[in-house]
């Protein structure tokens, strides 16, 4: 009888010890009304800060939809990386400074409906900075007239050069002097690009990638319908088309300088940035998430990535999510290189972000390891240690571009000779990318930049228009680090990659560092150590030729694969090579399927 009363008695108080539930609707959030949240989301936020002082808690959210207007928005100055740095920034949602919350919405029954943020016009939807142990529960986040402007063709006289199209009814549009504006509450676009889906399948149309637009010298023959000079016989009527700049001021979510953030169960209809951007955080778990289009009318997403994390390590796990529609990447994640500008000593520098969407937030500390890459050969030459870091070019280090770096040991007499990238290496996470699909999108699949282990699988990547999975680094454009050392690819499958030709995509994997003089490289930029990038066990169905691009990569293993070609598509792709290799070494292919059998004389191309 004791022990029963013990054990009664400790659930009791494990009940009792619970997160504190607070309920948003006791603040006056309720979904369905139309009107503007932003206050009394920040005053349950307020609350729940002061009351639990760092215990857990949930705001918990009825299921329904909730708007957001940027006249009476949160402000801030946020340099988000791989974003347009525009700021102030009209937030909705912020979490700052924050321990153990989660946000939820309430998912009681089979019938039950999402709690689901909708933007009015352009703004950051979800802010966590300098959070703890936070999580992000079934919630959706969308806006009500978004940046990007999809059209159904309705006509193609290809003769005369004239396209007949019908804008979709959540558009706002005008025409001044012939000219197509779309516009919302705080913005106005004329666009300046498309990308053509198939409008019964979904598909990127074959061979379209980025495509010009008729938005010039339009006229309006009845409401929503647009006849404009616009030659292209690839778009025939019922193809859909994305009108869309190429702007990208904020992202769906944004996580800064946080720690163990789990995004279970959301949703991103629509971004115009990336679908999340996370910087500087260590740990990150998505389970179930998605960027994904409503049931519907839209084809669409982001604006950019899906998902993208800058300067992240411990884990970054993306386990069970759907990826479609964005006008890029499902994943990328990288760090960021400075690049040498001036040595001010035997162990001073400075080193200056290059790219101007990626600035002005924490780079490193003193106690990071780091290392040096010449950016012509992409040769890492030595390592080092901070001791000390300081903004150089401003006080602070909001908005910042340069670091005056103090290091352990004695830097190479020719550092600054524009010739080095820095590349810290505590920022780096490892990976798991596993159970997800990714569909009928722009560019490429995955990007993965990190030394630390990788593993892609169980994934199916099912038309993503360009390469499926990419290995880049790149310390000359994009200033993205760096080497994968240890890269597991296995139990994917792949259906009809290399649909339209973008940066990088030269086969299905494509293991492509920028390397501007890849002749006078005398080291690999990928692999070594005795690892690598293992391609066991996937299912490859293509079209077309290409199966594996390599560069500058000591260490390949093709096991296991299947590979089944198709007659979807007429094959196109200049690389005729199932696999082409430019300095690649130490390269095995072990018991593979090829349709019309395999032979390595002329399926494998070497170009040491």
């Amino acid at each position: 009888m004791k022990r029963i009363f013990v054990i009664v008695f400790a659930a009791f108080m494990l009940a009792a010890c619970g997160p504190r539930v607070y309920r948003a609707a006791d603040f006056g959030v309720v979904p369905g009304t139309g009107e503007d949240m932003t206050e009394e989301i920040a005053a349950a936020i307020a609350t729940i800060k002061a009351e639990c002082d760092g215990s857990p808690a949930v705001l918990l959210f009825d299921g329904g939809d909730y708007d957001f207007y940027p006249d009476s928005a949160n402000v801030r100055e946020y340099f988000i990386s791989n974003h347009d740095q525009d700021n102030p920034k009209k937030v909705a949602i912020v979490l700052e400074g924050i321990k153990n919350l989660t946000l939820k919405g309430d998912a009681k029954g089979m019938d039950a409906r999402r709690a689901d943020f909708y933007m009015n016009g352009r703004m950051l939807p979800v802010a966590m900075v300098d959070c703890e142990n936070c999580t992000l529960d079934f919630i959706g986040i969308d806006t009500r007239v978004p940046q990007i402007t999809q059209v159904e063709v309705l006509e193609n006289d290809t003769e005369n050069g004239f396209i007949t199209y019908r804008i979709a009814p959540y558009a706002n549009y005008k025409i001044v002097d012939g000219r197509l504006i779309t516009y919302g509450s705080n913005w106005e676009i004329t666009p300046s690009a498309g990308i053509a889906f198939d409008g019964k399948t979904r598909h990127l149309v074959y061979r379209t990638s980025d495509i010009w637009v008729g938005v010039y010298g339009v006229e309006e023959i009845e409401p929503r319908v647009i006849r404009a000079p616009w030659r292209d016989a690839r778009l025939v009527p019922g193809t859909v088309v994305a009108m869309r700049s190429y702007a990208r001021p904020t992202p769906g979510i944004f996580v800064s300088q946080c720690k163990d953030i789990v995004l279970n169960d959301v949703n991103v209809y629509y971004a115009e940035g990336m679908g999340l951007l996370a910087q500087v955080t260590e740990n990150l778990t998505l389970d179930g998430f998605k960027v994904a289009t409503r049931s519907g009318e839209r084809y669409f997403t982001t604006q950019a990535d899906a998902t993208h994390f800058s300067a992240c390590k411990g884990a970054i796990k993306s386990v069970g999510g759907l990826y479609e529609g964005m006008m890029d990447d499902a994943i990328n994640i990288h760090g960021t290189y400075l690049r040498v500008t001036e040595r001010i000593d035997d162990y001073t520098l400075v080193g200056r972000y290059m790219h101007p969407q990626a600035y002005g937030f924490y780079w490193g500390g003193a106690g990071d390891s780091v290392q040096f890459v010449r950016s012509d050969v992409m040769e890492i030459t030595e390592g080092n240690k901070v001791v000390e870091i300081a903004p150089h070019d401003k006080e602070q280090l909001a908005g910042c571009k340069e670091f005056k770096i103090k290091f352990e040991k004695a830097l190479p007499q020719d550092i600054a000779n524009g010739k080095y990238g820095v590349e810290n290496l505590e920022w780096t996470p490892e990976v798991l990318f596993a159970g997800n699909t990714i569909r009928n999108n722009r560019a490429r699949g995955t990007l993965f930049s990190t030394p630390k282990k990788t593993i892609v699988e169980d994934n199916f990547f099912d038309h993503t228009s360009g390469t499926a999975i990419l290995l880049c680094g790149d310390c000359n454009g994009w200033f993205e680090t760096g080497a994968c050392r240890d890269v597991i690819i296995r139990k994917n499958r792949f259906v009809n990659a290399l649909t339209n030709m973008f940066q990088f995509t030269n086969g299905i994997i494509s293991i492509y560092p920028e390397i501007p003089d890849l002749a006078a490289q005398t080291k690999y930029f990928h692999g070594g150590e005795g690892k690598g990038v293992v391609i066991e066990d996937n299912i490859f169905e293509t079209f077309d030729a290409p199966i594996v691009y390599a560069k500058s990569l000591d260490g390949l293993v093709f096991r296991g694969n299947k590979i089944i070609q198709n007659k979807d598509f007429e094959p196109f792709h200049w690389n005729n090579r199932r696999f082409l290799f430019e300095k690649v070494v130490n390269v095995t292919f072990e018991n593979n399927e090829f349709d019309g059998g395999f032979d390595e004389s002329k399926d494998v191309l070497y170009k040491n």
